[in-house]
């Protein structure tokens, strides 16, 4: 796996300015009329632009060193499989180099769907699709979570189908024990807070592990990997998906937790509507159950590796001006201390 080279490792998206993004689109034969938005996006940069044919395009421009791009085009395969099948997502489309373009000759196809923007400041991967427009879903709408339900088992039944080859695999020690490890090695936890903190993240992992084991190997299959409300627009035609950046192949239930909230009672009703919908088109293996606090517990680490491994982008202290102070990380220790007392009790039931 090839890694496009880094624009900078401080300041990875510097160059990245308007003029640059339409010049790209350029070099593919898309012609912007002027006017573009950027999208919230830590990890990437993401713009809506609109062309000078009428259409309105959502453009991305990869961080580079974070994805190869045979892990990236696989991600665009995965969209447009499933988008083949009529499922809501943004299929990612095809590029080819405009060779009448005056950008042309900075810009080489990495792949059907992927291509380089070669600039001053280094290189940018970037794709294109279309945009995909609506608002948050209604989760009191036990209707409206069936139906997400139903969309959420057809991506697994098509997820299923066959495997990943580059993405990363969802498992305690690829989200959990590796970036403990880590956080670790790298001497980020202030010293007066990192010995409450691996203590309790040692004993959390451990209960991860425990739950993972279920005695027989759990179903893995290509997932979303970010399923969370943001990242579900409603419309008028029901649930559309966005940004399968984070796709990876693990247990169902990743997908299912992130839309849950509220307390244990609100929680089953709606994992109870959203799996009615999601077996119409997709088994569950109910021991799957124990995993939602688990996950949950995964992310949490997880996140807090993320924010470190970005820590010298000058966005990431801005965003995370907390992040390196001792209340942060005993605020971690707390939030995880409550995740092994959730991961105590009995999994959520479905009435």
């Amino acid at each position: 796996m090839t890694f496009a080279r880094e624009a900078s490792s401080d300041t990875p998206f510097a160059g990245l300015d308007p003029d640059t993004v339409l010049d790209a689109l350029d070099a593919v034969g898309l012609h912007g009329d002027g006017r573009l938005i950027q999208l919230n996006s830590y990890e990437n940069r993401v713009f809506q632009v609109f062309l000078e044919d009428g259409r309105v395009v959502v453009t991305k421009f990869y961080r580079p060193q974070r994805w190869s791009d045979a892990q990236i085009l696989e991600e665009h395969e995965f969209a447009n499989e499933l988008a083949a099948s009529e499922i809501p997502v943004a299929a990612v489309w095809p590029l080819t180099i405009a060779v009448a373009s005056r950008h042309a000759d900075r810009v080489a196809l990495l792949g059907p769907t992927l291509a380089q923007l070669d600039t001053a400041h280094g290189a940018y991967r970037f794709s294109v699709s279309a945009r995909l427009a609506g608002r948050a879903p209604e989760l009191e709408d036990d209707g409206t979570l069936e139906w997400i339900g139903r969309f959420v088992g057809r991506m697994h039944a098509i997820g299923a189908l066959e495997p990943f080859e580059f993405r990363q695999t969802l498992n305690p020690k690829t989200f959990g024990f590796d970036n403990r490890d880590w956080l670790l090695a790298q001497n980020i936890i202030p010293p007066d807070a990192e010995t409450g903190w691996r203590q309790t993240t040692d004993e959390a992992l451990a209960a991860i592990a425990e739950a993972f084991d279920t005695g027989s190997a759990l179903r893995t299959l290509r997932l979303h990997g970010d399923c969370h409300l943001g990242n579900v627009l409603w419309a008028a035609d029901g649930p559309h998906f966005v940004d399968l950046d984070d796709a990876v192949t693990g247990p169902a239930t990743q997908d299912l937790w992130m839309l849950l909230s509220g307390d244990r009672g609100t929680m089953t009703r709606q994992l109870s509507a959203m799996l009615e919908g999601y077996e119409s088109f997709m088994d569950f293996d109910w021991r799957e159950l124990r995993l939602i606090e688990p996950l949950r517990t995964l992310r949490i680490i997880h996140h807090s590796a993320w924010i470190a491994r970005r820590w010298n982008d000058p966005a990431f202290p801005i965003a995370f001006p907390w992040f390196d102070s001792p209340k942060y990380w005993a605020e971690q220790t707390t939030r995880l201390r409550q995740q092994i007392d959730a991961m105590a009790e009995p999994p959520l039931g479905v009435g």
